[in-house]
């Protein structure tokens, strides 16, 4: 029998509060947003939202991370990362986001440990275990707990919890980083990642929501869209407003994915990699 979500609310709650102390990798999505929601609940005195704040993160992002944290009432800081200096993480290989993460959870247990906070936290749901996820290893490697996949909770009914949290990311889309919108073998650089927060920033401009802007060798970039939105790009008038200022932001051919806006379509790339 399904519990309730006010029941699954109050679970998540008692799971949290078995710390005494909890750090929080927040993003500002739905995932890490009902974590610290919950973890506000459990441990108002002793439990902190941390965003980690590194080139791939859009300005959107950032600012919709501090009005969640601020309607949440949980204590809300930023900490810039600097995974765009390991080699490692800028070669952009299979295991990009095995860096990132790494980055993120040692910067973040070094916080926790000068403030003596216990416990690194993360907005990992049980979805997440069945995608290819490196991030998860680094995770691992430093004790990250994930409170929603040890209730076996699932994205469906994270946005329950946001709901009933009344979070107003409830329905927001799932935003991963700007670095996942550059295939892999191509490297992370600054001046692309700002180049893609543009390129897609002018697309909802035009109207379009929810897009993606793949880069790929040569400069040519492939703009994911939802399917009801396909045909609009393809106006005259609008395909060459794309098509321009695609190449104003350095971007030398223009396509457009007949299959629409996909998660981790990148990963299509990969062979069968092992952790």
């Amino acid at each position: 029998m399904m519990l309730s979500v006010e029941a699954l609310a109050a679970d998540l709650v008692h799971e949290i509060a078995k710390h005494s102390s909890v750090v929080i990798a927040f993003s500002g999505g739905v995932d890490s947003a009902v974590v610290a929601a919950a973890a506000y609940r459990a441990l108002p005195e002793h439990s902190i939202a941390i965003t980690g704040v590194g080139m791939a993160v859009p300005d959107s992002d950032l600012r919709s991370a501090r009005s969640v944290a601020a309607s949440i009432g949980i204590r809300h800081q930023e900490i810039t990362t600097s995974e765009i200096l390991n080699e490692d993480y800028v070669r952009n290989d299979g295991r990009r986001c095995y860096f990132c993460k790494s980055t993120l959870y040692s910067t973040l247990r070094d916080w926790a440990d000068a403030n003596q906070y216990q416990c690194l936290m993360s907005g990992t749901n049980q979805d997440d275990l069945g995608d290819y996820r490196p991030g998860l290893q680094a995770a691992a490697e430093y004790s990250v707990v994930a409170p929603l996949v040890n209730l076996g909770i699932t994205k469906k009914r994270v946005r329950e919890l946001a709901a009933y949290f009344q979070l107003e990311v409830a329905d927001k889309p799932a935003s991963p980083c700007l670095a996942s919108r550059i295939a892999y073998g191509q490297s992370v650089t600054s001046e692309r990642l700002r180049s893609i927060e543009k390129a897609e920033l002018f697309l909802a401009t035009l109207g379009f929501q929810d897009v993606r802007v793949r880069l790929h060798a040569d400069s040519l970039v492939r703009l994911e869209l939802s399917l009801e939105d396909l045909h609009l790009a393809c106006e005259a008038s609008t395909r060459t407003a794309i098509n321009d200022r695609m190449q104003q932001l350095g971007f030398k051919f223009v396509t457009l994915d007949l299959m629409g806006r996909q998660s981790g379509s990148l990963n299509r790339t990969l062979p069968v990699v092992t952790l």
